[in-house]
């Protein structure tokens, strides 16, 4: 079976605190320990791979314990790795707190994944590809040169603009067929590229909006598809032609939303491929995928499988 998605970003290995309350300042609290795969690329490829959809994870690591022991992680998972090791620097690390209702703090040191360069790149890989994502975790000039080799090949470029960088050069923007940012992203998005009109627009203004404003305003940003990820609101999906309001799966109990965000990205391209291009049908993929997430902790790990996720949608 030949790779349909690849995903090119990050990886990082999670470290995880479980705790009943986020501490205070200064307080020292007690928790529980827990340490897995993680990475917003890392993650979005898992995501893909479980849904049953052929995809490769393009990514840097250090030559280290955890670097060494990922490469088994992607075997036992199905997806074809192409990583560059780093002699001098470490894997890419994340210190994640979980509150009781799921809640999460993240401080990402992005180590071996800053390195990532144009030169580790498998073009073929990229270009034979039906749909290429990438992340703002990795090196940008490298996020910059894959959705460009993408699009020049005329494959499906899928831009998760997380976390949010406002240093990527304006013409990233040109090679983005679709573009899936969160509440607080799309806040950001939207102050930068209309600075003058929305400068005190937040997470807030954003539920206040009709959708016909949300769609205009999304329309402003200048790429073809674009899906504001709400929550356990759903999400927003804008095209040159329509938008919609995609309510969420809320029938689950919530344990932990890391990693929600990577699981919708990832079924949503999943879809893209299964259902020739349907973008609401794969939004609404995504929205599934990501509900059963959060009833699961960590990141990587929470990702459904294809099993469960089909007793559910079909």
């Amino acid at each position: 079976m030949s790779i349909k998605i690849v995903v090119v970003g990050s990886y990082n290995q999670d470290l995880s605190w479980i705790c009943d309350e986020f501490p205070k300042t200064e307080e020292t609290i007690f928790g529980k320990f827990k340490m897995r795969t993680g990475g917003k690329g890392s993650n979005q490829a898992v995501a893909v791979a479980r849904t049953g959809i052929k995809t490769a994870f393009v990514g840097s690591i250090g030559n280290d314990s955890f670097g060494k022991e990922v490469k088994q992680f992607y075997v036992d998972e199905g997806i074809e790795f192409f990583l560059t090791e780093q002699e001098d620097t470490p894997t890419g690390t994340a210190g994640i707190v979980v509150n009781s209702i799921g809640q999460n703090k993240i401080i990402v040191s992005p180590g071996a994944n800053d390195k990532l360069s144009p030169l580790d790149i498998p073009e073929n890989l990229v270009r034979e590809a039906q749909v290429v994502i990438c992340q703002f975790e990795s090196q940008l000039n490298t996020t910059a040169y894959v959705l460009k080799t993408a699009r020049d090949a005329k494959v499906t470029t899928i831009l998760n603009p997380a976390p949010m960088r406002l240093d990527f050069k304006p013409g990233l923007i040109d090679n983005i067929d679709i573009l899936i940012p969160n509440e607080i992203e799309f806040t950001q998005l939207i102050k930068h590229f209309c600075p003058k009109l929305y400068m005190d627009f937040t997470e807030n203004t954003i539920h206040q909006l009709s959708e016909e404003k949300l769609h205009q305003l999304c329309r402003n940003i200048g790429i073809d598809t674009i899906i504001v990820t709400l929550g356990h609101h759903g999400c927003f999906v804008s095209t040159n032609d329509n938008f919609k309001l995609l309510p969420a799966n809320n029938h689950n109990k919530v344990i932990d939303t890391t990693g929600a965000g990577d699981a919708f990205v990832g079924a949503f391209a999943s879809g893209y491929v299964q259902f020739n291009k349907d973008i609401l049908k794969s939004a609404k993929f995504g929205n599934l995928v990501a509900g059963l997430s959060v009833t699961k902790l960590g990141a990587a790990s929470s990702m459904p499988y294809r099993d469960e996720i089909n007793s559910l949608f079909y």
